[in-house]
């Protein structure tokens, strides 16, 4: 069924108010950033009353969120430092398809208004010094290229250089293929710095939210000391219907979900983002116990 004309379901209103017509995005479906479709319902939800609930509909979906929101959510009081990320090369491969690789990375960063996929911070987290790496989603999927593990790095560095632990937001739709093998190398280069910080004896905490896919499942993503994640997110390698092809066998209901994932013993608790700060208090306040912190 073709899908009905925009313009023409506001016609009898954009009578009444003209200005209406430009309130509507065609790309978003919602009108003048003030109202939101629930992914699980389909029913609208206000935007200032979605802020207020942390992104979180009526119906429980978790919408996606970028680092600032992520951090003011995470940090005691929402205080934190925004640490720099090391610099990379934009087009190591000098890669092109439907349009060079140059070219979306400057409409990712046009965008988000961020340089990349990846953003560090650090403040407290229940009064404990925490070091927190976010990947954006809406940053070409939150993909890992060469930046995204340097900043994975430089988070991890980062942690050991003040003693902290390290909490980790994954989001990703996995590796960035226009940068080829110089994506997959930042699987083995991630692992690496994990070991530095179970060298140096500190936390890494991994909180997976929706999408957690790819190589980033394959590697940083679970290679945590413990496992959150947010309720109703997908995490996997694979998609669905590639594995679903490939054994040729129907896969259950929720397959892949973060509910599913725990059932299965591969996540250590679902928790409401709401309550994601009050429980990574906790456990990094019994990880760390007696432990000073820098400042």
């Amino acid at each position: 069924m073709a899908e009905q004309d925009p313009k023409r379901k506001l016609s009898w209103l954009a009578k009444i108010a003209p200005g209406v017509r430009k309130m509507v995005s065609r790309h978003t479906g919602f009108a003048g950033n003030l109202w939101l479709k629930d992914p699980n319902t389909g029913e609208m939800v206000y935007q200032p009353d979605l802020e207020q609930a942390l992104w979180v509909t009526p119906s429980g979906s978790h919408m996606r969120i970028g680092p600032a929101q992520r951090f003011a959510y995470t940090f005691d009081e929402g205080l934190h430092e925004r640490l720099p990320a090391p610099e990379s090369p934009d087009d190591p491969l000098k890669f092109t398809d439907d349009k060079p690789y140059r070219e979306r990375l400057t409409a990712a960063r046009k965008a988000t208004g961020a340089n990349d996929a990846v953003a560090i911070a650090t403040g407290r987290i229940g009064g404990t010094q925490t070091v927190v790496l976010v990947q954006n989603f809406a940053f070409m999927g939150g993909s890992l290229g060469t930046a995204a593990g340097e900043g994975f790095i430089a988070a991890a560095e980062a942690a050991v250089a003040r003693r902290a632990p390290l909490v980790v937001f994954t989001a990703a739709g996995g590796a960035r293929m226009q940068e080829g093998a110089l994506s997959l190398m930042q699987m083995a280069r991630t692992t690496l710095a994990i070991q530095t910080l179970k060298k140096a004896h500190l936390p890494y905490i991994v909180v997976l939210t929706d999408p957690t896919t790819g190589g980033v499942t394959a590697s940083y993503a679970m290679l945590g000391d413990i496992h959150l994640a947010e309720p109703g997110a997908l995490i996997g390698f694979a998609g669905r219907r590639v594995i679903e092809q490939t054994i040729r066998q129907t896969l259950p209901p929720g397959f892949q979900r973060s509910e599913f994932l725990l059932e299965k013993g591969m996540i250590d608790k679902v928790v409401h983002r709401k309550d994601l700060p009050a429980v990574l208090a906790s456990i990094l306040g019994v990880l760390t116990a007696g432990r000073a912190t820098a400042a």
